[in-house]
């Protein structure tokens, strides 16, 4: 007797994660290395220099980490109380932060005390850097207040009053001294020349802004703050360029690759977005396990570096060519399949004694009960929840294998209001998908012919059934607008194809033959 053979499950395609070159590139990078800090970790920043360390500042303290080290090769304890914004000077020897004490303090990265301490706001200072000249350092702090400082004399050079609220991130120009740019939760940005004693532009950006970045050019500014991160164009006067709004919750810092070319923003809502500088369009995008809320890239991208509200800094190092063949040909071979093949090609001699092993058959329930020709208990397993929900392919296999058998208008008849009202809830998700369309109209029609006759004695029914209809009256509409627009492309490539010009000897010669 021959055996039973299982129901042929029709296998669709599956639309993968389109592979890019920016998918490539931002995935190449190890499994991230997780290193406890004492506190939010707060800004994160590079040396410009080699070996490239980047200091790190959390709570009380600011930790430099080499490009491999795992643990700090420097740490700068001298606070009071909470740190902020440790930054390199271009040179990579000194660095400077402010503090929630108001003082804003200067360190040889070679040593430990403070070599300057910067007196004179009155409250947090969250904002430092160097001016591109090395001598003098932009602060901002919450007493609504931006200075310049002198190094060497260790005095307030200018003072600028411009902002209403806290002033919580600025930058300053790499190509001209004078020039610096703040902004602050009164919700505006601002451009100071220290040559002048005001701002020289303004710009609203209409949340609480949290971080500044100047392009490599510095003819672009970009603002983050809220849910928005925003493009400002400074040669046009401050206009604005584009608007993004691609996290879901405040987004906190912001951070350019190498070669300009993509921008990074980190948000609350745990990730990181990779855009487009050219039409600003997310390319990419990390999860991390917490809110973020500071972020830098190592030179050349070698490193990501992200600080969490959860005091953890996650740090992602750029795998060498090496290791990326590794990982690539672990993804495409697959060791367990000679397990599965082992002996399978192996040929008796001829002194050997052959002991076939029965190979026992695995059927799934639905198939049990179709070799059973229990057909209406075969089609319930292919309607249960799961089943049609997540694999309405399998639900849809067992439909047309009872179709072919001549017994699905028996599987369908003899069933009750909740019965019917699985069936025509498959049949309205699922009837319009052009994979299952050739099937399901059959059954759609087999149902309307046994239940016809109950109509209107269920409103459950009622309601599924006219939900049908409007589905199917509206796929109508739209294949027939296809239709149109069909015909119209036909129209249009008829016009554009190239005509073949024919001799008029020829057809003179057609119009005189006696057989025309």
């Amino acid at each position: 007797m021959a055996s039973f053979k299982p129901t042929k499950i029709q296998v669709y395609p599956k639309l993968g994660e389109k592979v890019t070159q920016d998918t490539l590139y931002w995935k190449n990078y190890k499994a991230p290395v997780q290193i406890k800090e004492f506190g939010a970790i707060t800004n994160i920043d590079f040396s410009p220099v080699a070996p490239h360390n980047f200091a790190v500042t959390a709570f009380t303290r600011i930790h430099i980490y080499g490009p491999f080290s795992q643990e700090p090769v420097k740490t700068f304890t001298r606070f009071k109380d909470t740190a902020y914004c440790g930054r390199f000077r271009s040179d990579g020897q000194l660095l400077v932060a402010g503090c929630e004490d108001s003082v804003v303090r200067l360190f040889d990265v070679s040593g430990k005390v403070a070599l300057r301490m910067f007196k004179g706001h009155t409250k947090a200072v969250h904002v430092t850097d160097f001016t591109s000249d090395r001598y003098q350092i932009l602060t901002g702090s919450d007493d609504y207040s931006c200075r310049i400082w002198d190094i060497p004399n260790a005095t307030d050079l200018t003072t600028y009053q411009e902002h209403t609220d806290y002033i919580r991130c600025g930058v300053t120009s790499k190509l001209n001294r004078d020039l610096f740019i703040t902004g602050s939760y009164d919700h505006t940005v601002k451009l100071f020349d220290t040559r002048l004693d005001k701002s020289v532009m303004t710009m609203n950006h209409g949340q609480p802004v949290e971080s500044l970045l100047l392009y490599p050019s510095e003819g672009l500014l970009v603002s983050a703050g809220g849910r928005y991160v925003k493009v400002w164009d400074l040669l046009k006067g401050g206009q604005p360029l584009v608007s993004l709004k691609n996290h879901h919750k405040t987004v906190t810092c912001l951070c350019l690759s190498s070669n300009g070319q993509r921008l990074l923003s980190a948000s609350l809502d745990r990730h990181v977005k990779v855009y487009n500088t050219t039409n600003y369009k997310v390319v990419h995008n990390f999860d991390y396990a917490a809110s973020i809320l500071s972020l830098a890239l190592a030179p050349d991208d070698e490193s990501i570096v992200v600080g969490m509200t959860n005091s953890i800094l996650s740090i992602k190092r750029r795998k060498s060519p090496e290791e990326s063949k590794e990982t690539l040909g672990q993804q495409t071979r697959r060791p367990s399949y000679r397990v599965f093949v082992k002996g399978k090609n192996y040929v008796p001699k001829q002194d050997d004694y052959l002991v076939s092993k029965p190979v026992k058959q695995h059927l799934a329930k639905y198939d049990k009960q179709l070799k059973k020709f229990n057909v209406s208990k075969a089609l319930d397993t292919a309607l249960e929840t799961w089943r049609r929900h997540r694999k309405p392919e399998i639900t849809v296999a067992v439909i047309k294998e009872l179709d072919r058998r001549g017994t699905l208008k028996n599987a369908l008849a003899g069933r009750d209001e909740q019965g019917v009202s699985h069936l025509l809830n498959f049949l309205i998700g699922n009837l319009v998908d052009p994979r299952f369309a050739p099937v399901l109209v059959t059954a759609a029609e087999m149902i309307l012919d046994i239940y016809h006759s109950v109509i209107g004695q269920s409103p459950v029914v009622d309601r599924q059934l006219l939900r049908l209809q409007e589905l199917l009256g509206r796929e109508i509409d739209y294949q027939q607008d296809l239709l149109e627009v069909l015909g119209m492309l036909d129209t249009m490539f008829a016009s554009n194809l190239p005509r073949k010009e024919v001799p008029c000897s020829a057809i003179i010669s057609q119009i005189e033959s006696p057989d025309f």
